[in-house]
């Protein structure tokens, strides 16, 4: 297994569409600008990139162009679905086209409980011979993962970390007080990165960082280094930012305001639609006040 750490800033990439079909091209620019805004770690394939909404083919090819332009950064490519065997399938079927990690959600709809989020991350881990990312978001899933199973599965030899967006400040807090050594936490809401990461956590996998990722990486950097005076003032200019990239649902934000900006055309697959025109609105306001639009 590979050694693969993530630390500072990952993006949870968009996938941009065009006409009805997945925008290549734009895709390929679109990890171009994340590279020269010195992001960490690229992260397809997830929620943000509305992957329940690819077809096999078309996640192959975004695997594939995102390691393409990787620059040697780890790619951490999403796999979760609400059943084992297609997860394992996701996993067969991106396993040789350049992903370094798989990031695997808890299960949603089926609402399992503790053991059973156990059992199937645990067979999860054991069908794959990549290091795997746990991924807490009961906002989505409709279920929590508690500190004690995520630190019972961090005691499993290839998972490497936990992608953390439950908002329970408690229960994340635990994780990091416990973990084992070598165990990463990485902040699954950009909101909250400047405080779990003062709590040490190890950075943030961003949807904000798909607009912004020159500024959302120094935050990171600044807390790892140290940097705590410029830390907050990154966090307090991109806290508007973080806030409006989920005044609809995400993607629907971050797609309207990259639009905005010319890099891709509004396009979502439904059952996501573009932005309303009130959210457009706050898209380009927020921009505006980063000095990214005119």
């Amino acid at each position: 297994m590979a050694n693969v750490i993530l630390r500072g800033c990952g993006t949870a990439l968009i996938t941009p569409f065009r006409d009805g079909a997945v925008d290549y091209d734009a895709f390929g620019a679109l990890v171009d600008r994340q590279i020269a805004g010195g992001i960490d770690f690229l992260v397809p394939l997830g929620t943000t990139g509305e992957t329940p909404c690819l077809r096999d083919g078309e996640k192959i090819r975004v695997l594939e162009i995102a390691k393409e332009h990787s620059c040697g950064r780890p790619v951490v490519a999403g796999v979760g679905t609400n059943s084992l065997d297609g997860t394992i399938a996701n996993m067969k079927l991106l396993s040789g086209h350049g992903a370094d990690a798989f990031l695997v959600v808890v299960p949603y709809y089926n609402k399992p409980p503790q053991e059973g989020m156990y059992q199937y991350f645990k067979a999860v881990a054991e069908a794959s011979d990549k290091p795997v990312v746990l991924y807490n978001v009961p906002g989505r899933t409709g279920s929590n993962m508690t500190a004690e199973t995520t630190l019972r599965l961090a005691a499993l030899d290839n998972i490497i970390a936990i992608k953390e967006a439950s908002s329970r400040g408690e229960q994340i807090l635990e994780i990091l007080l416990r973990r084992q050594e070598g165990f990463g936490v990485l902040s699954g809401n950009d909101d909250e990165t400047l405080d779990l990461m003062e709590n040490g956590a190890d950075g943030v996998i961003s949807v904000a960082s798909n607009i912004a990722p020159e500024p959302v990486t120094a935050l990171a950097h600044a807390v790892l280094e140290g940097r705590m005076d410029e830390a907050r003032m990154l966090h307090d200019r991109l806290y508007p930012l973080f806030r409006n990239c989920f005044v609809e649902s995400n993607p629907i934000p971050a797609k309207a305001a990259l639009a905005a900006m010319g890099l891709i055309s509004n396009e979502l697959r439904l059952p996501l639609v573009p932005a309303s025109e009130w959210a457009y609105g706050i898209m380009e306001d927020t921009l505006k006040e980063l000095g990214l639009l005119k």
